[in-house]
């Protein structure tokens, strides 16, 4: 046993289960890259600062959950908690914004950090595939993306996901709404944090999940009477364009997301098989996020899908991804001469593009050939010194467990023959 362990809330990505989350990142990112999306990769840290300003300084994130700290040099940095304020960020940083074809199209894949206590489908350390559309107003725009997140969690094979839909208005009609909000909640019976939240982003209260604010809230006023004719339009198109897509949302009055940046189109993907960690991704438009940290308007719209919740959601299902076999071919040789001409067989078999592995540290035959089971490989090759003298290998089938003489220099051809 090591003396040490993972931090609490955070776990180790270790084989086989491992391959279920690459082929999750594989899957929510393959519709993004067939639709213009550019891969983008941000530090894993960043000013306070960004985080402050356009997460927002009400938020728990920023007020609660962020792992911050001071360099050497001053600066005041922390670890990212999620990954549009470093996108945008980057794109505003590397003028992407000023090469003429807007919207600027991207997506990511890494690890977020949040300070919060830990629990099934909640940690302190997660990952997420996201994309980003920056630069273009426009309701095919957010129909996509939420197209597109709908297409690979298909893909996967969920079907027990429900798509959650808001608009949360603009900067025409949110301040009357926001005004009519803070005189309700101001009458409620509330704790002095949640006071606090009113003055500074009383829509935040919406999202609070305790049972006692929510019965509360049941009269609170409802932002799609305040929405401004713009907003009830664009938000008409958006449902209107995924309707026509067959992608199937419910309509969530209530659905602000925790994030101050979002304007407009908001969504969330939830799934019922997770307990109270129900959402497994979302995203929404933040017309204003990029002058919040110091760049030009930039009208965008984006979402991040959780890796870690959607294998949950998988796993909730019962649903088991075809994942590719990491040996098709596993070579066990007897003898030294064995070992360097079947390690040169199966480097010949890699460079065509075979995954191939090799009975390393000179075991024996039973213990190689349970190496060569445990590995998974659809064929086993064994030579020996009587089979280099013949020019041959034997050739394993490990399904029907038929073995067969093959020419050594005829090994790799027939490998790749019977592999398709």
């Amino acid at each position: 046993m090591s003396t040490f362990q993972a931090p609490k809330g955070t776990y180790d990505l270790t084989p086989p289960r491992s391959a279920t989350f690459l082929a999750v990142r594989e899957a929510i990112s393959a519709p993004l890259r067939d639709s213009g999306y550019g891969y983008i990769e941000t530090p894993g840290f960043e000013n306070v600062e960004l985080f402050a300003r356009g997460v927002g300084e009400s938020t728990d994130i920023v007020t609660k959950e962020m792992y911050t700290l001071t360099t050497k040099g001053g600066d005041q940095l922390a670890l990212r908690p999620e990954g549009t304020a470093s996108v945008l960020r980057a794109a505003l940083e590397a003028n992407l914004h000023k090469a003429g074809n807007l919207p600027v199209k991207l997506w990511y894949s890494g690890s977020y950090y949040r300070y919060e206590r830990p629990q099934a489908g909640r940690y302190r350390h997660f990952s997420q595939v996201g994309a980003e559309a920056i630069g273009t107003e426009d309701p095919v725009l957010d129909a996509e993306l939420i197209i597109l997140a709908d297409q690979a969690y298909r893909a996967l094979g969920l079907r027990q996901f429900r798509i959650l839909l808001n608009s949360l208005g603009d900067k025409e009609c949110r301040p009357v709404y926001r005004e009519a909000l803070q005189t309700f909640l101001r009458d409620l019976d509330l704790d002095e944090e949640t006071r606090r939240r009113i003055e500074i982003n009383p829509l935040r209260v919406l999202d609070d999940k305790r049972a006692d604010v929510q019965k509360q809230l049941t009269d609170a006023p409802k932002l799609r009477d305040y929405l401004c004719d713009a907003c009830k339009a664009y938000h008409e198109e958006v449902r209107a364009l995924i309707t026509a897509a067959g992608v199937v949302f419910e309509d969530d009055e209530k659905l602000v997301r925790g994030l101050d940046y979002y304007t407009r189109t908001t969504f969330e993907f939830v799934h019922d098989g997770l307990g109270s960690q129900s959402a497994v991704g979302g995203g929404g438009r933040y017309d204003g996020l990029s002058e919040m940290i110091g760049g030009p308007e930039l009208p965008s719209v984006g979402w991040a899908l959780g890796v870690d919740r959607t294998v949950l959601a998988l796993e909730a299902e019962g649903v088991e991804l075809d994942l590719p076999a990491t040996t098709s071919v596993y070579a066990v040789p007897l003898g030294e001469e064995a070992r360097r001409v079947l390690f040169g067989v199966v480097t010949e078999l890699r460079r065509a593009g075979i995954a191939a592995d090799f009975a390393f540290g000179g075991r024996g035959l039973k213990g190689a050939m349970k190496s060569a089971n445990r590995s998974g490989a659809r064929y086993t090759l064994v030579a020996g010194e009587r089979d280099l003298a013949e020019g041959v290998v034997q050739l394993k089938d490990m399904e029907s467990g038929e073995q067969t003489a093959v020419p050594l220099t005829e090994a790799a051809a027939e490998l790749a023959k019977r592999l398709g």
